[in-house]
């Protein structure tokens, strides 16, 4: 956890978000204006991209949080007198407020680039320059959420968006504990030994406590989905929005039920490794605690410093939590999310078959 903060607290040593400039104008005076950006304190200055669709696609992918599209013609309006425009791609899942600092900072850049121009143009005609002046303001500046489809541009996200997917994923994983004292309470108690007696399969085995753990998860994420969209707001706090189309509510029923899958299989595993239930307590308990908190549960990932943000790619709560942010922030589809969902089921899956091979090498012994 001291790591996840340390570039959210004073000293920090290195910026966790990343910006590039996209000139189209490709004049001295856009020149200027790239340099003066360069001089963000919270941000880091990413390669430009080669055009403006790259640009989509790198702030889609979240590699950058905002790209600043410098329009051609920029200089022109500029000595036509006309207010300046500039653009903005910006990932929908950057706080507002880091977004409003980081528009402010541009806002200023380009108004000192716009009045340096204009005055090395008109020298010292002091007349001309007091008209000028007169109309010189903020430039204007356009604001494009980029999410998966242009034509649905994310909502800017909310703490709850953040809150409820990440401490869903979270409470899934938790079904360890239950299914733990199940399993080693029937081993303790012969039940097991009876099952093999009467050649019952340990898959079989498995798969009675697999399948109604996977729907009592489902049943949890229902809930927790209904205390963010109804609950939430009865306490003060912003109502979760979900996304109004089939297809993103089917992304994020299929994400769902692959975290129920992962979260299952990994709590079988440690069931299988534990010899008690205090045990499976300890193993089960700080492992789901690790990868929450290089999953970006507990610290939301672009607080991260980019070292723990590579970190991130390596916990199961980190897959599945970027899939619920495609769908919730991105206006992802199915699609979007089935990466991430096929690597929650290989997990789970990986993990129930470890556990029926340990169940098979210890029966052997």
């Amino acid at each position: 956890m001291s790591l996840i903060l340390m570039d959210s607290l004073p000293g920090q040593r290195e910026a966790r978000l990343a910006y590039a400039v996209l000139d189209l104008d490709d004049t001295p005076v856009s020149h200027a204006l790239d340099a003066l950006l360069g001089d963000v304190d919270l941000l880091r200055k990413s390669e430009p991209p080669s055009s403006e669709a790259d640009a989509r696609l790198r702030v889609q992918a979240g590699d950058i949080a905002f790209v600043v599209v410098i329009p051609q013609g920029f200089t022109q309006r500029i000595d036509a007198n006309e207010t300046p425009a500039l653009r903005f791609l910006v990932d929908p899942a950057v706080p507002a407020m880091v977004r409003s600092g980081f528009r402010q900072h541009v806002e200023a850049a380009a108004t000192r680039v716009w009045l340096t121009h204009i005055l090395e143009r008109l020298g010292l005609m002091m007349p001309e320059l007091r008209r000028v002046t007169e109309h010189i303001g903020a430039p204007e500046i356009a604001i494009d959420a980029v999410g998966s489809h242009d034509a649905a541009p994310a909502a800017a996200p909310s703490s709850v968006q953040q809150n409820v997917p990440a401490w869903l994923i979270f409470s899934m994983f938790f079904v360890v504990i239950p299914i733990s004292a199940v399993f080693i309470g029937e081993r303790q108690r012969g039940t097991l030994q009876r099952f093999r007696s009467q050649r019952v399969s340990f898959g079989l085995v498995l798969a009675g406590k697999f399948v109604p753990f996977v729907l009592i998860n489902q049943i949890q994420a229902v809930v927790m989905v209904a205390i963010g969209r109804w609950l939430v707001p009865l306490a003060g706090g912003e109502a979760l929005t979900l996304p109004s189309s089939a297809a993103a509510l089917a992304a994020l029923a299929m994400l769902s039920l692959a975290v129920s899958v992962a979260a299952v299989g990994w709590a079988l595993l440690i069931a299988s490794l534990a010899r008690s239930s205090e045990q499976a307590t300890i193993f089960g308990g700080v492992g789901n605690i690790l990868m929450g908190a290089i999953g970006g549960i507990m610290v939301p990932r672009f607080m991260m410093p980019a070292t723990m943000q590579i970190w991130t790619n390596l916990s199961p709560m980190g897959w599945a939590l970027e899939g619920f942010h495609q769908v919730m922030l991105r206006q992802g589809g199915i699609l979007d999310v089935l990466p991430a969902a096929c690597a929650l089921v290989c997990f789970g899956l990986g993990a129930l078959a470890a556990a029926v091979f340990l169940n098979h090498r210890a029966t052997s012994t």
